[in-house]
């Protein structure tokens, strides 16, 4: 087995007790986790798999892993999604039957759009129906449970013995971390956790049942890329769903610089590239703005490292003209592509097709290109958010933005998570972990969790997590912070609270102006407001330090100040920042329930 380490989180200590040599069921389960390096279990308690619960406390130790307990499974899912984003690497949710799987099943989209690597371990029986207690074990039972959420994860199963319950989670951690990752279902029926075992079961080696190397393109798609680029004019790389790694951010700006392409970064996905660099054409968002908007149509050949939506993005540079420029598109993602959801976005124009994760690709491209001499012309200046002269100006998410990055000054800083009405001149990202990015599935709700999840993973490091989010997501998924400060996982959040579901107020007022309305209505059915919710004492009430309502610039200033020197000595900071309703155009169009 591998050796127990210790927690960075604190855990819960098990009394210890003689083992009588009994092995049941879930123990093995258990052993298996533990052989599969999974750190953390992030856990809702349900009788469903009290079996495994048991063994994870009384056979493990509470240790490798370690149970993390959360107040609703939808924040389980999503803190194991936040610490996917930073690392890369999978750790596990387990839910409760079926209404918990159903609570989850938010998150569980989330992570499939966002092409996270999740362990969802869950439970349901007996499926033998004489085993099950009246009433409760019957409403806690399907027949195939895996169905609920089978359109979006990679892979699921429902192993009927232990044998076979060891390789489902051998199988599972394998599919989830192959690419496209994504995450994965085990059920495990409560009766089979719950059954003695009569006879020794070894478990296998992990290391035999690896994830395959990336795949490599071949050769003469590699050289064919090459030579477009090498000989462009205006090439364009668009740099999309990446991954944190530094030698892969330093291989991008490898093939810009020697390229001379210009870059265009996406604020829905994670740093791709550091947005202070020359070669940088124009601030990110969510959606292409005027300045690169005209990159990209001017482009002769674009160079797609798995560009989120690359037909959209390519029609909003276009329109309903054809695509003049040659398109190489770097992704292996159709293969998680199917016909229940349209996360797959359009069909884009490829006239090159290399079926690699980017950082493979751009490897391989980066031993056949060909220097250019001739620069591209110099990215527009950047217009950054500035601190108001009045010190008690009302403050806006540009304000916001300006007294952070002054009370953090050159400290590392990972952005965990922004609001909708963010824009990409507020912040440079300059590191692969400045920036994470957005949840995938658009919803509401699941800042909260990934926040704690992405903290999770960055704690013992030299690293500053920071969310910023909006009041709407913040209230609906507030409870997920009592698990931070009870496992102690330091972390600020700023809480831009508009006191609103502001985005779909802009949508209200679009509607009311395209039909002769009037537009002073649009605020009915959308404000959080009278009262005010107090979400500093929500915070305070979980154990955190809640700091709150802020509205003028110089209180912010002296509040983020003292809130980073928390953080930095372990503590957990939400500030509410009451700011002025605001948004970025160019961020809110075309979007639908999302705040």
């Amino acid at each position: 087995m591998k050796s127990s380490t210790e927690s960075l989180v604190r855990r819960d200590e098990p009394l210890a007790w003689q083992d009588d040599g009994v092995v049941w069921g879930s123990d093995r389960i258990a052993d298996m986790l533990r052989e599969l390096d999974i750190p953390y279990l992030i856990v809702n308690p349900g009788s469903s798999y009290r079996g495994l619960h048991d063994s994870l406390v009384n056979h493990l130790g509470n240790r490798d892993p370690q149970m993390i307990v959360v107040l609703h499974e939808e924040h389980a899912v999503a803190i194991a999604h936040g610490y996917a984003k930073v690392t890369g690497k999978p750790i596990g949710a387990a839910l409760h039957a079926n209404v918990g799987l159903m609570h989850g099943s938010m998150a569980i989209y989330d992570a499939w759009v966002d092409r996270a690597p999740v362990i969802i371990l869950g439970a349901t029986g007996p499926v033998d129906a004489a085993k099950r207690r009246p009433w409760i074990d019957w409403i806690h039972t399907v027949q195939d449970q895996g169905a609920l959420i089978r359109h979006f994860v990679k892979w699921d199963a429902q192993p009927a013995s232990i044998p076979a319950a060891l390789e489902a989670l051998l199988r599972a951690k394998q599919i989830a971390t192959t690419a496209p990752q994504g995450p994965v279902y085990v059920c495990f029926d409560a009766g089979l956790q719950e059954s003695r075992c009569d006879e020794d079961y070894p478990l296998p080696d992990p290391a035999r049942y690896l994830p395959p190397p990336p795949a490599r393109p071949a050769d003469e798609l590699i050289k064919q890329a090459a030579s477009w680029l090498s000989q462009a004019k205006r090439p364009v790389i668009l740099a999309g769903r990446v991954s944190r790694s530094e030698s892969g951010w330093a291989d991008r700006i490898r093939l810009a610089e020697t390229l001379q392409a210009q870059v265009l970064t996406d604020l829905k996905v994670g740093a791709a590239f550091p947005t202070d660099h020359p070669l940088h054409a124009a601030p990110c968002g969510m959606f292409l703005n005027p300045q690169s908007a005209k990159v990209l149509r001017e482009a002769d050949v674009v160079l797609s490292l798995d560009w989120l939506d690359l037909a959209g993005t390519l029609k909003q540079a276009w329109g309903s003209e054809p695509v003049g420029s040659r398109i190489i598109q770097v992704s292996v993602d159709h293969y998680s592509h199917n016909g229940w959801s349209m996360d797959h976005q359009g069909l884009p124009p490829v006239d090159l097709f290399l079926l690699s994760e980017p950082e493979p690709a751009v490897a391989l491209l980066n031993e056949h290109v060909t220097p250019r001499r001739e620069p591209p012309p110099p990215p527009a200046p950047v217009a950054r958010p500035t601190i108001p002269e009045d010190p008690s100006s009302p403050l806006t998410v540009p304000t916001v933005a300006a007294v952070l990055r002054k009370v953090v000054g050159t400290m590392p800083v990972c952005l965990t998570r922004l609001p909708l009405s963010w824009s990409g001149e507020f912040w440079d990202f300059k590191h692969p972990l400045d920036f994470l990015g957005y949840d995938g599935g658009g919803g509401v709700g699941s800042g909260p969790g990934m926040a704690i999840g992405s903290a999770l993973a960055l704690k013992g490091s030299d690293r500053l997590p920071v969310a910023l989010i909006g009041d709407g997501d913040y209230m609906m998924g507030n409870n997920a912070l009592w698990t931070a400060a009870n496992a102690g996982i330091p972390m600020l959040m700023i809480v831009c609270n508009n006191r609103s579901f502001f985005n779909d107020e802009i949508h209200q007022e679009r509607v009311a102006r395209q039909r002769g309305r009037p537009v002073e209505n649009r605020w009915i059915g959308q404000r959080i407001d009278e009262p005010a919710p107090d979400l500093a004492a929500i915070a305070r009430a979980q154990g955190l330090t809640g700091i709150g309502p802020v509205r003028r610039t110089d209180e912010l200033e002296r509040v983020l100040t003292e809130a980073v020197a928390a953080v930095r000595g372990g503590g957990i900071v939400v500030v509410d920042a009451v700011v002025q309703p605001g948004y970025n155009p160019a961020m809110t169009a075309g979007l639908t329930r999302s705040h």
